[in-house]
């Protein structure tokens, strides 16, 4: 029972840290868009490069910063993945093909 349990909530945090991992992902995605689109209406409209200059230094400065987000949950998932090895239960345990939830459309299982 405890093991099922240890299971269990390595298998939520592996999943949670994946949907985190995604988010942010497609956090990206949307700042790339978000870019694209300010690109395009500042040539539609005539705008200025130094009127519109300061809302594209706001907009670099969150992208930098999510991309600094990216990896400090990158490095987290790699310290999850060696505390996994010292937590008695887990240490011959992994969640989908490697050692995290796979990307594929499978769900995640766990694997010994």
């Amino acid at each position: 029972m405890r093991k099922h349990q240890i299971e269990n909530a390595a298998f939520e945090v592996a999943t949670q840290v994946r949907a985190v991992e995604e988010s942010i992902e497609t956090a990206l995605t949307e700042l790339a868009e978000l870019q694209r689109r300010m690109v395009h209406a500042r040539g539609v409209t005539g705008a200025g490069f130094v009127t519109s200059h300061s809302a594209f230094e706001q907009l670099a400065a969150t992208t930098t910063g999510l991309v600094a987000a990216r990896g400090g949950i990158a490095h987290c998932h790699e310290a999850l993945a060696e505390t996994r090895k010292t937590i008695p239960g887990l240490r011959t345990i992994s969640f989908g093909d490697e050692q995290c939830p796979s990307t594929g459309q499978t769900a995640l299982r766990v694997v010994a």
